[in-house]
């Protein structure tokens, strides 16, 4: 968390910079623990500074600024946020930007005055990254990152999947076979499609896989509706610090105990998978082989 949905948000939420100057780049004195960046911070600063910002792009769970002389790279990681407003609170904020006026006009864009920029991150996993076009393809190209989980056809995910004998739910988390998917919406993705999340990749049938393929386009796109999902943390907020909606939405992520809402009898159950917590029904999602 964030995932596609957050940031897809995020990205939206910043379009009002687009064709704004970074007159400034401020890096706020804190006591908590330093996010990483890539050049080292002081270059990273000065490489920003005065240049203007062309577009918007998301590439899996991160943001991209793109400017007219590189690449700004924004990975939230599980507790990073890209905000227009103030933040949730001042002692988490690892950057700050000062941009000017736009210098043209667009549906996106604001017309005068001046815009904040803030990168706050709680608990410091978060990175920001300023890369050459050579050096966004060597990190997050092909083979670095997979297909966008917009994207990807029905036939690109049964090749990549299919002959892997991880289970489904770990397997949906790689972001070198897919690329946007967290541990928040596969669950609900294979919920959806009444699926055991500890099914091998390799027993599903092509039927289930474009099953799997539509529910995973359905509920992103709803949850993208909703401005993401902001949880009972209240980390994640959009870029105006408002929560997401789609939180109130969830079938069975964090519901551990409360009684399915599609079935109506069975409770949600919490089991660990790859060091992650997976949430499912044990009825709507019965194990191949298992009897009720």
């Amino acid at each position: 968390m964030p995932e596609l949905p957050e940031v897809e948000t995020m990205c939206r939420g910043l379009r009002p910079i687009v064709g704004c100057r970074i007159e400034k780049v401020i890096r706020p004195k804190i006591s908590v623990k330093p996010i990483r960046f890539q050049p080292e911070a002081e270059r990273f600063c000065r490489e920003l500074t005065g240049q203007r910002v062309d577009r918007i792009e998301r590439r899996g769970k991160r943001v991209i600024v793109v400017l007219e002389n590189g690449y700004v790279v924004f990975q939230p990681k599980m507790t990073g946020l890209v905000s227009l407003t103030d933040p949730p609170d001042p002692d988490h904020i690892r950057m700050k930007w000062l941009l000017g006026a736009v210098e043209k006009e667009s549906e996106h864009q604001v017309s005068s005055g001046s815009i904040e920029v803030f990168f706050w991150d709680r608990r410091g996993l978060g990175t920001l990254s300023f890369w050459t076009a050579e050096q966004l393809e060597q990190h997050l190209g092909e083979g670095k990152l997979g297909p966008d989980a917009l994207s990807i056809s029905v036939d690109q995910m049964c090749e990549r999947f299919r002959k892997t004998q991880r289970a489904v739910k770990v397997a949906l988390l790689d972001q070198k076979l897919l690329a946007g998917v967290g541990n928040l919406y596969a669950s609900e993705i294979l919920h959806r499609i009444e699926v055991d999340p500890r099914t091998p990749c390799h027993r599903l049938k092509v039927v289930q896989w474009e099953r799997l393929h539509q529910a995973m386009r359905d509920i992103l796109e709803e949850a993208i509706r909703y401005e993401g999902s902001t949880l009972s943390d209240g980390t994640y907020r959009n870029a105006l610090n408002q929560s997401g909606g789609y939180q109130n939405h969830h079938q069975v992520y964090d519901r551990e105990g409360e009684v399915c809402r599609k079935c109506g009898k069975a409770s949600i159950e919490r089991i660990v998978q790859a060091q992650r917590a997976t949430f499912f029904c044990p009825t709507c999602q019965r194990r191949a082989g298992k009897r009720g």
